[in-house]
């Protein structure tokens, strides 16, 4: 049996296939290398570089590996190039899902885990945010994995598959073993941005938004470790193979920091008290978003290692300053975010 993963070069992707590979998995991943990389994957994997959307590429690949469950990853995720390109966000993330999911059902694929995001809620009612939760997305991004959750549903009710959602919240950090990491050129992930101001490759961090009615007038961000999120794949690959229903499930730890709390954090790790700027609002953040744990944990054999920001922060920077070793760049000036 060998579990495909599409976009497993990618930063979430080939955390996932360390920790399937560490279990004994047998992987294989299609990943068209637009924002993955291939020296992130673990030396017995194969690799096809290829669109996940490319039915005759996925059929051959499933056929020829005998595959039996997908994780799906290949997609974009930055929210304000989603309010910029909304058609290359819904080509890109629906439609490439929809030809994957038409592969998996012709070629008899029963199990489906999907990288979904906690932007399908919108500015929710009530933080924690429940699954249960209305979802009504302020961005193409978070709209775009909405309808492939719906797209996912329907096409499990009408085949024999079933499926896990996994809604992220802020994903951050670094393999602990310096396998992999953050390695996107120009990422717009805070945690990643700090760290390049910690290393000198920004000339400063501007925060978007200061006002906001939250503590400090930042947004809140429910912060969860690269690799306790990878573990969380494979408890959800094992509850699907012990016969679990379709489920979705929130991936955070249900606990909130801001955005000042967490670059001071990077600045006490790092021991570098680099330049913060402050800039309006943007259109399509969402305010406060602190996940509901309750159902992943009762549900999974799941159990976060680096639940601490602090810890994250670490992790995230000792990667970067391997990666601006590895290039021996000069700092880069970069005026925002």
């Amino acid at each position: 049996m060998t579990v495909l993963v599409t976009g497993g070069a990618g930063y979430i992707g080939s955390h996932t296939v360390h920790a399937l590979v560490d279990a004994g998995e047998n992987v294989v991943v299609i990943d068209n290398l637009s924002t993955g990389f291939s020296s992130l994957l673990p030396r017995p994997v194969p690799l096809f570089i290829g669109d996940a959307g490319d039915e005759n590429l996925v059929e051959s690949v499933i056929a020829q590996h005998r595959v039996e469950s997908i994780i799906h990853f290949a997609g974009s995720v930055v929210v304000p190039d989603s309010m910029r390109d909304p058609l290359g966000y819904y080509r890109n993330n629906t439609m490439t899902t929809r030809s994957l999911l038409n592969s998996a059902v012709k070629s008899g694929v029963s199990r489906f885990i999907f990288s979904s995001t906690a932007a399908v809620y919108g500015n929710p009612d009530q933080v924690p945010v429940p699954e249960h939760a209305p979802t009504r997305p302020t961005s193409p991004y978070g709209s775009s994995k909405l309808m492939t959750e719906i797209m996912l549903h329907d096409t499990a009710s009408a085949h024999d598959m079933k499926y896990v959602v996994l809604r992220y919240f802020n994903v951050a950090g670094a393999d602990p073993d310096g396998r992999c990491g953050l390695s996107t050129v120009g990422a717009t992930h805070l945690l990643k941005i700090a760290v390049e101001a910690a290393t000198g490759q920004r000339a400063k961090v501007d925060v978007y938004g200061t006002d906001y009615p939250t503590p400090d007038g930042s947004c809140i961000r429910d912060f969860i470790h690269v690799s306790d999120l990878a573990q969380a794949h494979r408890a959800a690959l094992s509850y699907l193979r012990g016969g679990g229903s379709s489920i979705t499930l929130n991936c955070g730890y249900g606990r909130g920091y801001s955005v000042l709390e967490t670059i001071e954090a990077v600045r006490h790790v790092s021991m570098r008290n680099f330049a913060v700027s402050y800039a309006p609002r943007r259109p399509g953040d969402i305010m406060t978003m602190v996940a509901d744990t309750g159902r992943i944990r009762s549900v999974l054999d799941w159990t976060p290692q680096y639940d601490n920001l602090e810890t994250i922060a670490g992790h995230a920077l000792t990667w970067e300053k391997r990666l601006f070793s590895e290039r021996g760049d000069h700092p880069q000036r970069v005026e925002s975010a």
